[in-house]
């Protein structure tokens, strides 16, 4: 007679447990990962301003036969 309400839809409490219990643990492998991917990226993009640098200083040592005395930021 009870199984005339029962209704099969929907999930378990144990089944949504073990779905987060897996999403947990992908956070943890995954937000250690992305910080170094950050740490990367970051020193990527100084070099690349390194790099940057160095090329306005050749044009400018290209065009004046010397290189600049003051560096000044914009």
């Amino acid at each position: 007679m009870l199984n005339k309400f029962r209704s099969n839809k929907g999930f378990t409490l144990i089944e949504l447990l073990i779905v987060v219990a897996i999403i947990g643990i992908l956070a943890a492998i995954a937000i250690p990962q992305f910080s170094a991917y950050r740490e990367k990226a970051y020193n990527a993009a100084a070099n690349s301003d390194l790099k940057n640098l160095k090329t306005g200083f050749e044009a400018y040592n290209s065009d004046n036969q010397a290189y600049p005395t003051v560096v000044v930021a914009q």
